[in-house]
């Protein structure tokens, strides 16, 4: 860390009680990755490892408040978008960001939890692609999410590749379609603009775990947090999921919840904490 700074990273994103997804999770992998987070809350889920109970919204106001107030005062290096939830969030969102020098803006278009309750609200799918896509460095859709973006199934890693390009060509300057729903291994397609488009392959181990609350959560906040300390877009990618991946391993060894439980975000350093 130079000239005594934190690296700074935003998370604008949805609420987890149970602490494995949402803000919880970006804060906690910011921490964990040597970067100093602050928030902004767009949802309020009501969650536990078994499932969502009910959404509370929240005003677009209040949304937009919050993001000007971190904005207005502290430079980020990095913004991670998570839960959007509605149509004119998306839309605040997307205006509020464009009038402040944000770098490194990283979009989890999250759509789905983990026990299959929806996040996102269908009519504001179009509303993400158009107002957000083109300002984000880093896209990171699982294979059901990229099938809601492209309108087609996803299923294969032939069918990652096709969809990364056609992403990219939405918008973003890198795409990652993460392959945590394929059969076998968890590979992932990075797709960059580098300046001519790049296809990249992220082999990861298939894990038998059923604690992956918060595994896409957790993913974008990384790539963020590598960003925000300069670190170029493949780079984080690589970075990020190595430390994804170990978490997974570590959180398997868990029992948090009836449901699926978290990965463990500070498994490089609750073990020192110990020893």
């Amino acid at each position: 860390m130079e000239n005594n700074q934190f690296y700074k990273v935003l998370s604008i994103a949805g609420f987890d009680g149970s602490g494995g997804a949402g803000i919880q999770a970006d804060l906690k992998t910011f921490s964990a990755l040597g970067c100093y987070g602050a928030t902004a809350l767009t949802s309020l889920p009501v969650q536990n490892t078994v499932g969502v109970r009910s959404i509370f919204d929240i005003s677009t106001l209040c949304v937009e408040e919050q993001i000007k107030a971190i904005l207005d005062d502290i430079q980020m290096n990095a913004v991670k978008i998570g839960m959007l939830h509605r149509q004119d969030i998306i839309e605040s969102v997307a205006h509020i960001l464009g009038q402040y020098t944000v770098p490194n803006i990283v979009l989890d278009p999250v759509m789905v939890a983990k026990s299959g309750d929806k996040l996102l609200l269908p009519n504001a799918i179009a509303t993400m692609k158009e107002r957000l896509f083109r300002i984000t460095t880093v896209l990171t859709p699982n294979l059901l999410e990229a099938s809601e973006l492209l309108g087609r199934e996803i299923q294969t890693k032939a069918q990652m590749e096709k969809a990364a390009l056609d992403l990219i060509e939405m918008g973003p300057q890198a795409v990652v379609v993460k392959g945590g729903h394929l059969k076998g291994n968890c590979d992932d397609c990075l797709c960059l603009k580098n300046p001519n488009i790049e296809i990249h392959w992220l082999p990861g181990p298939r894990i038998q775990t059923k604690n992956t609350h918060g595994t896409g959560c957790t993913y974008s906040a990384a790539i963020a947090s590598f960003l925000a300390r300069g670190f170029n877009i493949f780079d984080s990618v690589k970075q990020a999921k190595q430390y994804l991946t170990k978490s997974i391993e570590a959180g398997a060894k868990l029992n948090i919840g009836r449901g699926n439980g978290p990965v463990h975000h500070f498994h490089h350093l609750w073990g020192k904490v110990n020893e």
